[in-house]
């Protein structure tokens, strides 16, 4: 009996621990520009060896598609959720 409950205790330690997808099954981008046609605002992404969020700006030049902009140049809204994470947008661009 014991061991029925540890083996269940470790099952379910090993279950929360397990590292979930960042973007719902989507690609986490690598470079300047997002994943056209697949990256939703917010998505995660990295760029130049930094974790970022896919939003909308003309920074990088990648027309149409989402940028990836580093966490440290964003500026973001906790009290305003875009697809369930706080709204972010490239510092000194509007929030909108």
């Amino acid at each position: 009996m014991k061991f029925t409950i540890s083996a269940i205790l470790a099952l379910a330690t090993l279950t929360l621990a397990a590292p979930r997808p960042q973007n719902d099954n989507r690609p986490v981008p690598t470079g300047a520009c997002c994943v056209a046609n697949t990256s939703l605002k917010q998505d995660v992404c990295n760029v130049n060896g930094q974790t970022g969020r896919c939003v909308p700006s003309a920074a990088n030049g990648c027309g149409a598609q989402l940028t990836c902009i580093e966490d440290s140049r964003l500026t973001c809204d906790a009290n305003t959720l875009e697809r369930g994470r706080p709204l972010c947008r490239l510092t000194g661009e509007n929030i909108a």
